[in-house]
């Protein structure tokens, strides 16, 4: 076993992946195809959201979430430090400003009171949004989010890309899916391989706003139209006669981008949506093990344990000496990975004027976590491996 490389996390491609994208490359299309519309409506149904639209990657949705609401330059937004650099660029991009909240330290997750004593210290109006995120796979309470939010009048991006297939629970007792949109003006989901659904590249946004849905369809192709009803030109600029425009004809009115899915990717993605909820029950699994094995040992500061709703792309164990654990572990071919290192102390960030001390439940989390070997296809045998490899660092 020693000698078999076990990653954080790895992708499941099966034959039939393979074929449905054989299938979809000697199809008609290879983009802007049926395929994309079809992965949209799946997805939508599975998260539980009104609209789905299919974009090149979770950067991409974060960055076409953040156009679609407007951002502006000088404009303040709140996310987390514990996330990828994404979740917080995504604002940069806009020319708006990134603010920090700090974690709470038992969820890792932004901590509600963080973001309530930043609006509370500013002017009404300072900021825009927020930006939680559902770090490691646990579901962000976004009920309680809604109401600050709509006591400040902001919007928030769900950042869910570690959450397809999670939820909360929320104060009548329903669980909320990830990206459902009850709460979230927009969701951002990734498929990079490491996550739940993998297309090598892609992302989803999911909302159930018909204004956001329109914006984010202009706003992913270049900000392009095509319909007769939304042309601003005249049908004689256009080359058109008897009051209709010619089937050529479109108009760019907005500045937008190419973040497109292809064909193929969201053929992979469909069939790989299939198995999403029994990859969802293995993940839990393996998360009751790591748990079970875990509680109660002396050199465990914290883990993600066993949580309801938990989507587990992520399993985080807090340990003390944690680079000697990480650097023993590759020696047995464990390659565990961290996540992450706070944003606000990126050096981009600190030009910015973010400093060590600025979120304090954040750095500490960051002193000591390590992500554990999580994915569906990790074997019982594997797993055993890395629990003892690990106890045995300790004891």
């Amino acid at each position: 076993m020693a000698n078999k490389v076990i990653p954080y996390g790895r992708q499941n491609i099966t034959q039939e992946d393979i074929q449905t994208v054989i299938d979809t490359l000697q199809g008609d299309y290879l983009t802007q195809g049926p395929k994309i519309k079809e992965f949209e409506d799946k997805f939508a149904e599975y998260i539980g959201a009104k609209y789905a639209v299919a974009v090149a990657n979770g950067t991409a949705a974060l960055h076409l979430a953040a156009l679609a609401l407007e951002v502006k330059p000088g404009q303040k937004v709140i996310t987390t430090p514990i996330t990828f650099a994404a979740s917080a660029n995504c604002i940069q991009y806009c020319g708006g400003e990134v603010v920090f909240g700090d974690i709470n330290p038992d969820t890792y997750l932004l901590e509600i009171d963080s973001v309530r004593h930043l609006l509370e210290s500013s002017p009404k109006g300072t900021y825009a949004g927020i930006v939680p995120v559902d770090f490691a796979g646990r579901a962000v309470d976004l009920e309680e989010f809604r109401k600050l939010a709509n006591e400040y009048g902001l919007w928030i991006i769900e950042d869910a890309c570690h959450a397809p297939g999670g939820y909360f629970v929320d104060s009548n007792g329903n669980e909320q899916w990830c990206g459902n949109g009850k709460f979230a003006d927009l969701a951002v989901f990734s498929f990079h391989p490491v996550k739940h659904i993998a297309s090598g590249e892609g992302g989803m946004i999911t909302t159930n706003d018909d204004k956001l849905y329109d914006a984010l369809l202009r706003l992913r192709t270049h900000g392009i139209v095509k319909s007769d009803a939304l042309y601003t030109n005249s049908v004689e600029f256009a080359g058109g006669e008897n009051g209709q425009y010619p089937g050529w004809y479109m108009e760019m009115q907005t500045l937008g981008y190419n973040y497109r899915l292809t064909d193929f990717q969201a053929a992979l993605g469909i069939t790989q949506l299939g198995r999403a909820p029994q990859g969802m029950v293995r993940r839990r699994e393996i998360a009751a093990n790591y748990t079970n094995a875990f509680e109660g040992m002396s050199f465990i500061k914290g883990m993600s344990g066993n949580v309801g709703g938990h989507a587990y792309h992520l399993f985080v164990l807090e340990v003390e000496d944690r680079l000697g654990l990480y650097n023993y572990l590759r020696t047995q071919n464990i390659f565990a990975q961290i996540h992450y290192i706070p944003c606000h102390l990126m050096p981009y960030y600190r030009e910015k004027g973010w400093k060590e001390g600025d979120n304090p439940a954040s750095e500490n989390y960051y002193k000591h976590c390590i992500s554990l070997p999580m994915y569906p296809t990790l074997s019982e045998e594997e797993q055993q491996f890395v629990i003892q490899t690990i106890k045995r660092y300790y004891v």
